[in-house]
């Protein structure tokens, strides 16, 4: 095995249909979740350098992309999938953490944001220091929404006005992360002993 996560590039369109029957096949398995994307779209996204997409020599692995809303300041990581042979190998933890990396060179000053139903998901995103929030927290762009349209689960977000779902909204925003702690700056203190007099023995008289 040589699993390789690479930045999508041309060179790596032969797999836009490939990824896109993975993501049908999850989708339907689960019931929930994963909004249908067409092969054109996944083409686009590895043309413009905004996907990742691991291979096993030629073989396909696994694959994320990125999306951007509201004139980019909103961030979205989509599309994580992993091929059923490789799942169980924390192949799904190494592309998040790949999307959130590039996610973060592409956009510095974006918020990153996920919606999922997925338990494995969430704790991934925590770890990247995610949280939890509504709805009404992420884009309003409704382009984005638009996407929820190929989950089995749009007409609960239709009849919930689009502020809930069975998904979980998980937001990144790098002005709320923690700055690392300063480098102490140690300084050698000079121990300076006090003169101490030794005083001269009193002499008695015999």
């Amino acid at each position: 095995m040589n699993v390789i996560i690479h930045v999508a590039d041309s060179s790596h369109l032969q797999y836009a249909q490939p990824i896109c029957d993975l993501i049908y096949v999850s989708a339907q398995a689960r019931g929930t979740g994963i909004a249908k994307r067409s092969p054109e779209y996944i083409e686009d996204k590895m043309k413009t350098g905004k996907a990742v997409i691991a291979l096993d020599d030629d073989v396909l692995v696994g694959f994320s992309y990125i999306e951007t809303w509201g004139h980019k300041k909103f961030v979205a990581n989509s599309g994580l999938i992993v091929h059923p042979d490789y799942r169980g190998m924390g192949f799904a933890r190494k592309i998040k953490h790949r999307i959130f990396e590039l996610s973060r060179k592409l956009y510095p000053n974006a918020k990153i944001f996920s919606i999922t139903t997925g338990l494995a998901v969430m704790k991934m995103n925590t770890e990247l220091g995610f949280k939890p929030v509504t709805f009404s927290e992420l884009t309003d762009d409704k382009e984005f929404w638009k996407g929820c349209q190929g989950c089995s689960n749009y007409d609960i977000l239709q009849r919930n006005d689009f502020k809930m779902c069975l998904c979980t909204g998980l937001l990144h925003d790098p002005k709320d992360q923690n700055p690392p702690p300063p480098v102490a700056k140690t300084f050698a203190k000079k121990i300076v002993k006090p003169i101490v007099k030794k005083k001269k023995p009193r002499r008695f008289k015999k």
